[in-house]
C-alpha cells in the first residue's frame, strides 16, 4: 500500500488515484493485483480516444466519453445492495461496472484524466459528483445517475434532498477537491460499512489508515478504541482511549471514557499486562 499511503501523507503527492484506490480495496480483497484493473482503465481510455476528433469541442468530447461510460459499459449505481464494501473497491466496481457516487467517479476521473480531461472530484454534502471545466463551458457530472448533467442550481438541489437539510448555496460546495480527501472520504464510507456489518478487522485496518492520515483526529482514535476492545486488543485500546481524551480535554464523554480506561486497567493488572 505504498502508493496509497503516500497520498494519505502528502496533500502535495502526486502517486495516481486510480493505483491508491485500488490499493485500498485490498483490505477487502488481500490479494488484488491491481494492474489488471489499470490495464482495463488503460483499454478503455484507448477506446475512446480512437473515438475522438481533432475538431471536437468540449460538449462533444464529453459526450463519446458518456456514449461509452455510460451507455456503452452500463457503468451505474448499485441502488439494490448500496452498503455493500464491494461498492467502495475500485476492482469490483470496474468488473461489475456498479458503485456508489464516489467509486464510480473514482473510475470516470480515472479514464477522463488519462484522455487529459479537464475533470475534478467535487464532494457534496450526502453525495460525490465530478466537475468537467474547459474554459468556456463547464458543468457537473452525477456519475451515480447516468451521467447527468447539472448545473450549480441544481447541484445545491441535489446537496439539500440527500442530506435533507436546508443548506445554504455557498460556491464553496462546488470547489474541487484532491486526491486525498477522495482517498479520505473513501475510508470513511468503508469504516462505517464495517463498523455497521460488524466486521471488526476490516475496520482496524481502516481506522490505521485514517489515524496514520490525520493524527490528530480525536474520532479516529475514539472508534479504533472501541474496536481494539471487540478485537480484544486490550492495550491498543486504552492507549486510543488515553490518545482521544488527550486531543479532545473537554470531550462530552470523558467520564464514560476515564471509566473504560480504568476498567481495561484492573482487566490488565489482572491479566499480568497482557
Amino acid at each position: 500500500m505504498e502508493t496509497l499511503r503516500d497520498l494519505l501523507m502528502r496533500e502535495d503527492s502526486d502517486a495516481p488515484l486510480d493505483l491508491a484506490a485500488l490499493e485500498l480495496s485490498r483490505i477487502e480483497y488481500p490479494n488484488l493485483d491491481p494492474q489488471p484493473f489499470l490495464d482495463i482503465l488503460d483499454s478503455y481510455a484507448s477506446e475512446i480516444d480512437a473515438r475522438m476528433r481533432m475538431e471536437y469541442d468540449a460538449v462533444e468530447r464529453l459526450q463519446v466519453l458518456h456514449q461509452f461510460f455510460f451507455r456503452e459499459q452500463g457503468f451505474a449505481g448499485n441502488e439494490t445492495d448500496y452498503y455493500n464494501p464491494r461498492n467502495s473497491c475500485i476492482n469490483e466496481v470496474i468488473a461489475s461496472r456498479q458503485g456508489i457516487p464516489i467509486s464510480l467517479a473514482v473510475v470516470y476521473l480515472s479514464i477522463a484524466d488519462r484522455l487529459e480531461m479537464p475533470t475534478a472530484g467535487v464532494g457534496l454534502p450526502g453525495h460525490f459528483i465530478v466537475r468537467y471545466d474547459d474554459d468556456d463551458f463547464e458543468t457537473f457530472v452525477d456519475v451515480y445517475n447516468n451521467g447527468q448533467l447539472m448545473d450549480a442550481d441544481q447541484c445545491f438541489s441535489l446537496a439539500q434532498r440527500m442530506t435533507g437539510m436546508d443548506l445554504e448555496p455557498t460556491p464553496e460546495i462546488l470547489n474541487p477537491v484532491s486526491n486525498r480527501q477522495i482517498i479520505v472520504r473513501m475510508l470513511n464510507n468503508l469504516r462505517s460499512i464495517y463498523l455497521r456489518g460488524k466486521s471488526y478487522l476490516k475496520a482496524g485496518k481502516v481506522l490505521d489508515l485514517l489515524v496514520e492520515a490525520m493524527p490528530a483526529d480525536p474520532d479516529s482514535y475514539i472508534l479504533r478504541g472501541a474496536v481494539n476492545v471487540e478485537l480484544r486488543k486490550y492495550r491498543a485500546a486504552k492507549s486510543d482511549f488515553e490518545r482521544y481524551l488527550t486531543l479532545l480535554p473537554d470531550a462530552r464523554d470523558r467520564q464514560r471514557v476515564e471509566d473504560q480506561i480504568a476498567a481495561l486497567d484492573r482487566y490488565l493488572l489482572r491479566a499480568g499486562g497482557i
